[in-house]
């Protein structure tokens, strides 16, 4: 943690640390550079795909489609890079042990619960590879299909979770997040240390950067991006484990007056390369051709492309003073499930839905069909992998233990509750 933090915002680093404490679970979500590390060394199968890097169970979620379906995939894709297959599934299933001991489930439920998980996992990619190429690459879940992992209690708060998720538009975050100056136009309202105008980058090169930004993204995209202008951009913290990267939000104003909220994020190196040891460019059999600038903020772009069933239009990415940056719409439709509030009949079926959903990820890649082949039939590797989980889970809460410890001691200062 502290050599990631060198390269952070230091004023915004205790609220990194805060957040990590909240619990056990919280520290995991944070932690995706101790577990590489803790992999690199570790027997692997050495078959590669394009991994998702910190695919915990909180990193599945709801956004819109193209074609403005409410639609439930992987959602985080930060530190997306080839990797063995194996260490996704490693990471989303301490996590459902994680999260199982959160609601107070037993040991024996926990390892049932990431069995059921890797099941599905493995029963998706017997079916995804009796499927054509094109039929593995449409496939997908929408929200419907979240409910249907539900019944009764959690079906609701499912529900809840998908009617929250469709009013996240523009319209909705410029009304939530803005004032307007006195000119009447509107203006990212300031909120320290969550939201605040830092003046990272100088207003003069904005336009350039756009520019660079929209080189980047499909023709259609552009030309569209050339009808809005931009008015405001602020500093946001987002999530626990990305808190102190530089993390921007940027107003665009349309020629009737509309919104646009765009995600600009820092993009750096994987932590599957820096401390995993893996290669940036190979995927299976393949060599992945990189451009010639914003290479991190690429990577990013084309693990959500590869990764997920349907992508925001707008993601793009470009460099700026030697750092990369990748773009995307802000909260368009874009939802989480609240884990704590679920029963453990919903959080199962939840797990065994990111399973499924991870199993399609993994399919993309050249090498998927031989994660099948590897798997086989039976259950071995099922119980293997929760046997697994429930021991890393255990390093992860000894290491929660460890971070509280170092800011007792006065060696790491927090913020929590921000």
């Amino acid at each position: 943690m502290e050599e990631q933090h060198t390269t952070r915002l230091a004023d915004l680093v205790p609220v990194r640390v805060g957040r990590m404490m909240q619990s056990p679970f919280a520290y995991y979500r944070g932690s995706a550079a101790q577990m590489a590390a803790d992999l690199r060394d570790e027997p692997r199968t050495d078959v590669f795909v394009v991994a998702d890097g910190d695919a915990h169970v909180a990193n599945f979620g709801l956004f819109a489609s193209p074609e403005r379906r409410l639609m439930f995939d992987l959602n985080d894709f930060d530190e997306a890079n080839p990797a063995p297959w194996e260490w996704d599934v490693k990471r989303m299933g301490a996590s459902i042990v994680l999260a199982g001991r959160d609601i107070g489930q037993t040991e024996d439920w926990c390892g049932d619960a990431v069995a059921a998980s890797v099941g599905a996992y493995r029963d998706s990619l017997r079916a995804l590879y009796g499927m054509t190429a094109l039929e593995r690459f449409y496939f997908g879940a929408d929200a419907e299909e979240i409910q249907r992992v539900a019944a009764g209690p959690g079906r609701r708060v499912l529900a809840e979770a998908g009617k929250k998720a469709r009013k996240r538009t523009s319209d909705a975050v410029l009304r939530k997040i803005t004032t307007q100056d006195v000119d009447g136009r509107p203006r990212i309202a300031d909120q320290p240390p969550i939201v605040q105008h830092p003046g990272l980058v100088d207003a003069a090169v904005v336009p350039d950067l756009l520019r660079a930004y929209k080189d980047t993204v499909s023709p259609d995209i552009a030309v569209l991006l050339e009808q809005y202008e931009m008015v405001d951009t602020a500093l946001r913290v987002v999530g626990v484990g990305s808190v102190g990267t530089r993390c921007h939000i940027v107003l665009l104003i349309g020629p009737a007056g509309e919104p646009l909220f765009l995600q600009v994020k820092e993009a750096p190196p994987s932590v599957l390369v820096t401390y995993g040891g893996m290669p940036r460019q190979r995927v299976g059999r393949r060599v992945v051709a990189q451009p010639a600038y914003g290479r991190e903020g690429f990577r990013v772009v084309a693990g959500q492309r590869v990764m997920q069933a349907a992508s925001d239009r707008f993601l793009g990415w470009f460099e700026h003073n030697g750092r990369d940056f990748y773009v995307r719409q802000f909260r368009d439709m874009k939802g989480s499930i609240d884990l704590s509030s679920l029963t453990p009949d919903v959080l199962l079926g939840y797990s065994r839905l990111c399973g499924r959903l991870l199993a399609r990820a993994h399919a993309q890649s050249p090498d998927g069909a031989v994660i099948r082949g590897y798997l086989a039939d039976g259950e071995r590797f099922d119980g293997a992998i929760a046997t697994w989980s429930r021991l890393y889970a255990d390093q992860a809460e000894k290491d929660h233990e460890s971070l509280v410890a170092a800011v007792q001691s006065g060696r790491l200062e927090a913020a929590e509750g921000v």
